[in-house]
């Protein structure tokens, strides 16, 4: 009788913790990301005014429920000095959001290097990454092709895990309900890194 009133209260009062590490260069538009994330997926939520988004200096924390599973997004500066500490998140992490300013060319070599550590590191073995070309509400945004083309030399990096590039706009939400869905099924099928149980509050 215990088991069974122990496995009903899970049902009802807890949901699977995933948490998620929103990396990429400073200016990528992670926090506006995350800011449109939260207000899509949050019925009450009134986000913060996109136009008032500062550089991170640290991090920011969202929360976003989808079904059954709850996303805690770690939102990490991207500032050249920053990114010596994005390791220190790699170990709880679930799954990592790389967005990409597909507007800033000159830029981009830069964005591959931070990438390219990233899914060269063993503590993400296996963690689902989803690939955000951003911005693509630009006209002179580069697009998802060119995009993969400058990033080819570390397809054979990635290993096996799910990896998926997507255009988005995170000032516009384009392309951001798709990805956290994307994201909820990679993590929830992933057995190597289980959720962690949260009382629903």
């Amino acid at each position: 009788m215990f088991t069974l009133l122990s496995g009903l209260y899970k049902y009802i009062f807890q949901k699977d913790e995933y948490c998620i590490l929103i990396l990429g260069l400073d200016n990528a538009g992670k926090t506006t990301f995350l800011e449109q994330s939260k207000t899509r997926f949050n019925k009450n939520y009134k986000g913060m005014s996109l136009s008032k988004i500062t550089t991170t200096v640290g991090l920011n924390i969202g929360t976003v429920d989808v079904g059954k599973a709850r996303l805690m997004f770690w939102d990490l500066g991207g500032q050249e000095e920053l990114q010596s500490l994005w390791d220190k998140y790699y170990a709880e992490c679930h799954g990592v959001i790389y967005v990409i300013d597909s507007t800033d060319e000159e830029r981009l070599a830069e964005s591959k290097q931070a990438f390219e550590k990233v899914v060269t590191s063993e503590a993400l073995c296996g963690v689902p990454v989803l690939v955000l070309a951003n911005k693509q509400d630009v006209e002179t945004s580069l697009s998802i092709p060119d995009i993969k083309t400058a990033f080819s030399d570390c397809t054979g990096k990635i290993g096996r895990r799910d990896c998926l590039t997507q255009a988005c706009s995170a000032l516009t939400g384009k392309g951001v309900r798709e990805g956290i869905e994307w994201m909820v099924k990679c993590v929830v099928r992933n057995l190597h890194r289980p959720p962690r149980q949260r009382d629903i509050t």
